[in-house]
C-alpha cells in the first residue's frame, strides 16, 4: 500500500487503539476545518499522542461515526472510532491543519500463540467480572483480539502506546496479560482499602 499524503492529523494527549470509541470536542478553528472536511469527504483522520511536546510516530486512524451535537459558536462534538495503526513518515505544514505523509502498518507474519491468547482472555474475563460482576460471553471473548480487549480498559498512555506500536499479535497478547493482571491487583487493593475504610480503619497510600 502506497503512503498517503496530506493525511489529517489530530495531536492529542491521548492514545487511540483500533476498535476504541473516541469522543472529541472540536473547538479550535483549524480542527473544525479538518473535521468538517473529513465529514464532507468521508475521510479518516489520525490521532497521534503528543507527549511532553514530542509527537509519537505511530498513531491510529479514526473514522467519524456521527456528530453528537453542535453549538451556536461553531464548536461541536463527534463520536469517532479508531480503525488501524499507521506510522508518520513526514509532517506536512501546507494545510490549514496538521497533516502528514503516513503509511498504514501491518502485523508480522507469525503462527498464533494460543497459550498467550488464552492467558490474555482469561485475565480480561477476570477483570470484567471483578469490575462489573458480569461474566463475558465465552464465544465473544474467544473472538476478541488484544486491541479489542485493551480498547475497553483504561490503561495509562505509555501502556497503550506500547500496544499500538507492537507489530505482533502474540506480543500484544503477552503485554496485555501483564497489564490486565496488574489492573486486577489494583482493583483488589481498592476493594480492600474501601472495606477497611468502611470499618473505620485507617488506610494509607504511599
Amino acid at each position: 500500500m502506497a503512503p498517503q499524503q496530506q493525511f489529517p492529523l489530530f495531536p492529542l494527549a491521548l492514545v487511540a487503539l483500533p476498535g476504541e470509541e473516541i469522543r472529541l470536542h472540536i473547538f479550535e478553528e483549524r480542527y473544525r476545518t479538518m473535521i468538517t472536511e473529513c465529514l464532507d469527504e468521508g475521510r479518516e483522520f489520525g490521532i497521534v499522542w503528543l507527549a511532553d511536546e514530542e509527537l509519537k510516530l505511530v498513531g491510529c486512524a479514526c473514522e467519524i461515526e456521527r456528530v453528537l451535537d453542535r453549538m451556536d459558536d461553531g464548536r461541536f462534538n463527534v463520536l469517532a472510532r479508531a480503525t488501524r495503526p499507521f506510522r508518520l513518515l513526514e509532517r506536512d505544514d501546507s494545510l490549514a491543519y496538521p497533516a502528514g505523509t503516513i503509511d498504514f502498518v501491518t502485523d508480522d507474519a507469525e503462527a498464533p500463540d494460543e497459550a498467550a491468547a488464552e492467558a490474555a482472555r482469561s485475565s480480561y474475563g477476570a477483570l470484567v467480572a471483578a469490575a462489573t460482576d458480569e461474566e463475558p460471553e465465552p464465544d465473544a471473548l474467544g473472538a476478541m483480539s488484544a486491541y479489542a480487549m485493551a480498547a475497553t480498559v483504561e490503561f495509562g498512555l505509555e501502556a497503550k502506546q506500547r500496544l499500538l506500536e507492537l507489530r505482533s499479535e502474540n506480543a500484544r497478547m503477552r503485554l496485555l496479560t501483564r497489564l490486565l493482571r496488574a489492573a486486577i491487583r489494583r482493583l483488589e487493593f481498592v476493594d480492600r482499602a474501601q472495606a477497611r475504610a468502611r470499618s473505620n480503619g485507617k488506610v494509607r497510600f504511599g
